[in-house]
């Protein structure tokens, strides 16, 4: 079957790996192409060991290019979380006039 999906680029903070991994399973399953983050350096202990901040830098313009691959982007907001990389996903869609997303409707503040 040939068609056409949309490109959805999930954000947000990878302590939420069962978040991204779910939510990832359950947009593949509606239709959706789904590019999401290429390692969950808070869930699996990684910062100050492999995830230097030169590697957060690479790792947070790389996530902006995924996001210039998609139709849209999802959210991952356990709790309402999101912190200042994943604000600055949020306000670069925006900027590119790309639907945003939530898992959980955002807190306005």
């Amino acid at each position: 079957m040939a068609g056409s999906y949309p490109v959805v680029t999930l954000c947000g903070s990878t302590r939420f790996k069962d978040d991204f991994v779910r939510v990832q399973e359950e947009l593949t399953l509606k239709g959706n192409i789904v590019i999401s983050v290429g390692l969950f350096g808070h869930a699996d202990g990684l910062y100050g060991t492999q995830i230097t901040p030169e590697v957060k830098t690479m790792l947070d313009d790389m996530h902006k290019r995924k996001i210039d691959l998609a139709d849209s982007i999802f959210v991952i907001n356990r709790d309402g979380y999101i912190g200042e990389s994943t604000a600055s996903e949020i306000a670069y869609a925006q900027a590119s006039g790309k639907p945003v997303r939530y898992l959980f409707p955002p807190v306005e503040a």
